[in-house]
């Protein structure tokens, strides 16, 4: 698959896609958005790929949104602006969704989108350079689309302020909020993702995306006898899985479990 915006290296069954927009900061434009969500469905399908990795080429993760994309919804009609905005959902909605891993590498600005990004990743770690921001109210606008990946990533009462204010945190901070797990230094980033995927590597590829239906099925739901019963049903069905009794027997027998895939 060719693309202009973005590459993809898969080694070692792992897919990193490279956002290669670096001199414009890898920003959001309408070609950019069509590819992520190409490349996001492409890892999805790939059967040699495990986990993905998202990051980007230059100085920084992602901008946000191109100026010049920005400048031509601000003349667009209305139908036009809500094509775009449904383009934007499907794309980062499409990462949420992956039924596999994925991790944000973030070094430089990560704006707007970039921040969007990030928080819809499974793991983000992050350099002590990184800036993060919920810029919109800047430029007269809102996260909207955004908006749910952010506020499930920081917690409401974060978002209440950097949604209102625009300002830019550092690392350090979005840590301490929970958009980001890990922070590193730029010379150890890598290093420190490749033992997180070491780490996932170690775990049955079939319970993780289980396991990622069951966070975005329980998350903010009441614990009520719907939610008990619903969780019941889903560990009874994956005990009887040919992986789960794999990495039982594996444990049993102490030796690594052989997974499917």
């Amino acid at each position: 698959m060719a693309f202009h915006t973005l590459e993809i290296e898969t080694r070692d069954r792992v897919a990193t896609v490279w956002m290669n927009r670096p001199d414009a900061h890898n920003a959001f434009d309408e070609t950019l958005i069509h590819e992520l969500t190409e490349a996001f469905e492409s890892v999805e399908k790939d059967p040699q790929a495990r986990v993905m990795v998202l990051a980007g080429r230059g100085k920084s993760f992602s901008a946000g949104a191109d100026l010049n994309w920005m400048k031509r919804a601000a003349h667009a009609s209305a139908e036009e602006n809500r094509r775009d905005a449904r383009l934007l959902s499907k794309m980062i909605g499409a990462l949420h969704r992956l039924p596999k891993p994925t991790i944000a590498r973030v070094h430089g600005a990560a704006l707007g989108g970039g921040t969007g990004l990030t928080a819809a990743c499974d793991i983000a770690v992050a350099t002590p350079q990184a800036s993060f921001a919920t810029s919109e109210v800047k430029f007269g606008i809102i996260p909207a689309v955004i908006s749910p990946y952010v506020i499930a990533a920081m917690g409401g009462r974060a978002a209440q302020r950097y949604f209102l204010t625009g300002e830019r945190f550092d690392a350090q901070e979005a840590y301490r909020l929970g958009l980001v797990h890990v922070v590193c230094d730029a010379a150890a980033l890598d290093a420190k993702i490749a033992e997180i995927i070491q780490a996932l590597m170690a775990a049955g590829p079939q319970a993780q995306t289980a396991a990622k239906d069951l966070l975005m099925r329980v998350a903010n739901r009441p614990i009520d006898d719907v939610l008990r019963e619903d969780t019941a049903q889903r560990i009874a069905v994956v005990r009887a899985t040919p992986e789960a009794k794999e990495g039982i027997a594996a444990f049993l027998e102490k030796r690594k479990p052989r997974w499917d895939s």
